[in-house]
Formats: structure tokens, sequence, C-alpha cells
């Protein structure tokens, strides 16, 4: 299977996709519109997305994308992010002057870098790649935060493990295809759902209340504005299942009150591994 990532070779992402399929070939691509491009397109069989993380929220990009595009959440899988510091082999921790990571990552790192004053923060577009492009420069006083993944890709070396604030710090990740080629999971016990409102008072106060009726436990709702229509909203929500048919029975009762609803994939809920 081939499935696509957002982000370079030994990245969070990939070690998602790997985890989601352990056999996958991973194409890296540069954009997260070109991972949905890649897909619709049958470039690749499947897309491997975060879709949360546990301090930084969500990634409100692929809420919008998973709405855009014909395509359906197939499984869910949750990954501990460690950050460490990259180098060349042979550097020291006293030799960088300036860190490159992807701006989340250097924010979950802010107390790491608090404690030595002499290190830059400098923003760049992936983690994986800050690696990369510091093998690709050879400079000794420059290093990366990424994953222990990415040091082995490029053949760097970890100065400091484990230099993240938080040690909770999940990712969710979705692995994604198109519609019509997802299979359906008899285990799902989670459905993710997008839905718009009449705009009509109490109309997300029923819709809230058509979900309890139905013994279904909301986990998440998250609101994006639509495109387009200046205040007005899509929903986002995650509701945990006792059995895959009470996703059928939500989305029945949702489109009684709402003016659009698109189930974006019933699933077998994640686990936190301590890993």
């Amino acid at each position: 299977m081939r499935i696509a990532i957002q982000g370079e070779l030994g990245s969070f992402s990939h070690e998602a996709a790997l985890k989601l399929v352990p056999d996958a070939t991973v194409v890296p691509t540069s954009l997260s519109a070109d991972v949905f491009a890649a897909l619709v397109e049958r470039a690749v069989d499947a897309a491997a997305i975060p879709i949360e993380n546990s301090l930084a929220g969500s990634v409100a990009e692929h809420f919008d994308l998973l709405l855009e595009h014909d395509v359906q959440v197939e499984r869910e899988t949750r990954l501990r992010i460690r950050h460490n510091l990259i180098g060349m082999r042979g550097a020291a921790v006293e030799q960088i002057h300036r860190v490159y990571s992807h701006p989340v990552a250097l924010a979950q790192c802010r107390r790491f870098l608090a404690a030595h004053p002499g290190m830059e923060a400098v923003a760049y577009y992936d983690t994986a790649g800050s690696v990369k492009q510091l093998m690709e420069l050879r400079d000794r006083h420059a290093g990366a935060i990424a994953s222990a993944a990415a040091a082995s890709v490029y053949g760097a070396e970890i100065l400091a493990a484990d230099i993240e604030d938080n040690a909770e710090n999940y990712t969710r990740f979705f692995l994604v295809k198109r519609r019509a080629d997802a299979a359906e999971d008899p285990a799902a016990n989670k459905i993710s759902i997008a839905f718009s409102l009449e705009n009509r008072p109490g109309s997300l106060a029923a819709v809230l209340n058509e979900l309890a009726a139905l013994g279904t436990n909301l986990t998440k709702i998250e609101s994006r504005p639509v495109h387009g229509k200046p205040w007005e909203y899509i929903f986002y929500v995650d509701c945990q299942l006792k059995k895959r048919e009470e996703g059928e029975r939500a989305l029945s009762a949702l489109k009684a009150h709402c003016a659009k609803v698109k189930s974006l994939g019933a699933y077998a809920e994640g686990v936190e591994s301590r890993e």
C-alpha cells in the first residue's frame, strides 16, 4: 500500500503511517493539499494525516480537507511525540547556535530552548525536513528538533533526547482512503461527523440533545468557518459508540436539524502507547 504524508521521510507522520500499515510504502509530499490530491487522483492508496495533538490542539486544515473531498477515515492511531535535539555526528550541544524545526515542535520545547539561550530557534516547514536540511548544509553549529527516526533516516545524531516540555504529548492520526475504497470496520466504536446548522435559535442545542438521547458519548466538538460564507460554521464532532449501528442512527437524527451532514468515517478508537 502506498500512503501519502505531509512532510519528509522520518517525520512523525511517517512513523504513524507505518504504525497504521507496517509494510506500507510512504510517499512524502510538501503540503497537506498535495496529500489529498494524490489520494483522490489515485497516485496513492491512502493518506496518513495528523488530526489532533494533545497539547497543540486540532489541525484545522485537515478538517477542511476531509470535508472537501470524497474520502473516509478508515483507522485511527495515537503516537507518543518525543522531541530530540539532533545534530551532525560528533557535534556537541554547546556547539549548536541555531535550532530548526516546525513551529509546533519549537513551541513544545520552550523549556529546553530557554535553558540554552545561545540557541536561536528558527521555524521550518517540517521536523524531519529540518534534519534533512541540516545534513545537506553540513553545518556543525546548526541543530534540529525532530524524532529519533529522522536522525536515523538522514544519518544524524541525537545530541539530547526527550527535550519536550510535557511528556503527555500525543498526536492522533487518521488513515484516510477514497470513500469507495474504504473498508467498514465491524469493531468500529467511534464516528466522526461534520454538520452545518439551520440558522435558527437553539439549533446546536437540539443537535446535542439528539446525540445525548441516543446514548452516544460526545468526546470532541470543533467549529470551522464556512469558506465564502462569513459567520457561518461547520461543526465537527467525535462520538464514542457502543455498537456500530449507533453511528447510522446519529447521522439520521442529525439530518432533521442540519442543513448538511457528512460522516467522515466510523473506526476503532486509537489507544495511547507509552513506547
